[in-house]
């Protein structure tokens, strides 16, 4: 696994191999004899078969759940809701 991480590690370091096509990725990783998994992982473009490849299992991304309140990111007319026993309050004079 050392040796496809490093692969993956020199890819990430070479622009033109990070924004190649599926042929010249497949033909680098070929000269530097990586393993047929990674390979194949690099030629269906599957994250998946990367993660087989290298023995992972995907992590998933946290979801925020205790994120902080931003009011800028509200409508200005929108008002807070009311719970059901209270009664709505009286529209504004003009």
């Amino acid at each position: 696994m050392l040796d496809a991480i490093e692969l993956l590690q020199a890819i990430g370091a070479d622009a033109s191999l990070r924004h190649a096509s599926t042929d010249a990725l497949v033909h680098f990783l070929d000269q530097k004899g990586a393993c047929g998994t990674l390979r194949a992982a690099a030629s269906c473009g599957d994250d998946k078969a990367l993660y087989a490849a290298l023995g992972q299992a995907p992590l998933h991304k946290p979801q925020i759940t205790h994120a902080p309140y931003n009011d800028d990111e509200g409508d200005d007319d929108e008002r807070p809701s009311l719970p059901p026993d209270q009664p709505p309050p009286p529209p504004a004079r003009p």
